[in-house]
């Protein structure tokens, strides 16, 4: 094992600093004038910039309803009309996944290398939205297939990017509850995204001689793309760009707050060599395996969220009834995941409140299993729903621990959310319509994978927990003052 000192130089540590507000620590009579000027500059700043990164929020509703609309087309005729036979249907859910695998990492990387990550970002977001379109006009399953490839490659620049992107302006003690606001949009789309979806395949079909289905995928891919052109005026870029949007005191405190958040571990800006070495440290790392396995786990005992309305349709209700059920589980979903994040922030805590969220999925699994009830099986999908926060913590968490540098943190995201994809990769055969209505095995396969990564956890968290240990022993020994912890 190494020693604190080496571990330190890879894993960012954390220091056990009281937990701020949303918009920095109140002003006190007793502060110096110097103190509560800046508390009134950082308070602007994290306004102004709340306001910028909440554009992520939508962008990323739009990233879900692009991944998901395929089972919502599902249920008014896509397989048919493209010929689907046997697992087609699961590998164009999963072919969307596999061109995450191989473009997370890449994308990350050069986001280290840009000055303009909005333009990046949203460019990127145009375009997935200009291919969605495509799926729209499909006539055969291979068509459909290539499309949702590309989809998914240009895509995978998003998710990574934007929590890197928050966590070059906001501060540890803040990212947890950020990055929960931020993917609060998973809730949302699947709430709004089934409303919409049902609107559409229930008024559209036959319109100018499409089927509905196919004007879900136009609608939803023309949204994307305006959107995308709107995220290049406003999403921020880094703190070391030029930001109009700022004054100069604030574009000041913004670099100094990230300086001051590594101290002592680094620059807080990416430096121009060694990337390939940080890759190269990282595959070398059994911690980051052991970490984005965990990932891929979590991933993958979520894939319910792929088969949401297939589920809903099992209690035998019409595709537009079974649509509009999918609403309210996910709207609590929202609700529940910045509780469950901002209490987490303020404790300062991780694995015990993402083994909770998973115990609420494995209690859904169980639930469903155990009947077909209409009640108890609806009550589950509340219970699965709440469990999709269980993702954002553990991402957050690898944020706040491989996090020595902007750069080393860019690449350690997209390393360990590219193993973590695998899991999507492989769950859409976890859900064969064979094994449906019941889908038993699905479950069962699910629950195994929800307790996978809590195991996994666990040894990441008791090995954290002992560097803590040993670095706080080491201080006694050289009588210095207590330094910086691992979040646990």
């Amino acid at each position: 094992m190494s020693s604190p000192s080496e571990s330190r130089s890879l894993l960012h540590l954390e220091v056990g600093e009281p937990t701020r507000s949303a918009y920095g620590t109140s002003l006190d009579d007793n502060d110096d004038p110097e103190s509560i000027s800046r508390k009134v500059v950082e308070r602007n700043l994290l306004r102004k910039l709340d306001f910028r990164t909440a554009y992520l929020v939508l962008i990323y509703i739009l990233n879900q309803m692009d991944r998901n609309n395929a089972a919502a087309a599902r249920l008014r005729g896509l397989e048919e009309d493209l010929s689907m036979k046997g697992t087609q249907f699961n590998t164009l859910i999963s072919s969307l996944y596999i061109g995450y695998v191989f473009m997370q990492t890449p994308s990350n990387f050069i986001l280290t290398r840009i000055t303009k990550p909005s333009l990046y970002l949203s460019s990127c977001m145009s375009l997935w939205g200009l291919l969605t379109t495509l799926i729209g006009i499909s006539t055969s399953y291979y068509q459909a297939l290539s499309s949702r490839f590309l989809v998914g490659f240009l895509e995978a620049t998003f998710y990574p990017g934007a929590v890197y992107l928050l966590s070059r302006w906001y501060k540890r003690e803040e990212l947890g509850y950020r990055t929960a606001f931020f993917t609060a949009g998973i809730g949302i789309s699947n709430a709004f995204g089934s409303l919409l979806a049902s609107g559409i395949l229930a008024t559209m079909e036959g319109l100018l001689g499409y089927a509905a289905w196919r004007w879900l995928f136009f609608i939803e891919g023309y949204l994307t793309i305006l959107v995308g052109i709107g995220g290049m005026f406003i999403l921020p870029d880094f703190p070391s760009s030029t930001a109009s949007w700022l004054t100069p005191a604030e574009h000041n405190l913004a670099q100094k707050r990230m300086e001051e958040d590594s101290e002592g571990h680094g620059t807080a800006e990416p430096t121009s060599s060694g990337g390939f070495a940080v890759v190269l440290s990282l595959m070398t790392d059994w911690r980051a395996w052991l970490v984005g396995t965990a990932l891929c786990c979590c991933n993958a005992s979520l894939s319910f969220n792929m088969f949401f309305p297939t589920l809903a349709a099992t209690m035998g209700y019409s595709p537009t009834i079974s649509l509009l059920l999918c609403t309210p589980p996910w709207i609590m979903s929202t609700i529940t995941a910045v509780t469950i994040a901002r209490h987490s922030d303020a404790t300062r805590e991780r694995f015990g409140h993402m083994t909770f969220a998973l115990l609420m999925l494995i209690t859904g699994y169980v639930l469903a299993m155990s009947t077909m009830n209409f009640t108890v099986r609806y009550i589950s999908l509340f219970f699965m729903a709440q469990a999709q926060v269980s993702n954002v913590i553990l991402l957050t968490w690898i944020s706040n621990t491989f996090a020595r540098s902007s750069s080393k943190r860019a690449v350690a995201i997209g390393f360990m959310n590219c193993i973590g994809t695998s899991g999507n990769t492989l769950s859409p055969y976890i859900w064969p319509s064979s094994w449906g209505p019941t889908y038993t095995n699905s479950y069962v396969i699910c629950i195994v994978l929800a307790i996978s990564c809590i195991s996994l956890c666990w040894v990441f968290r008791r090995h954290l927990e002992r560097l803590n240990e040993a670095a706080g022993e080491e201080e006694r020994e050289l009588n210095l003052a207590k330094g910086y912890r691992y979040l646990l």
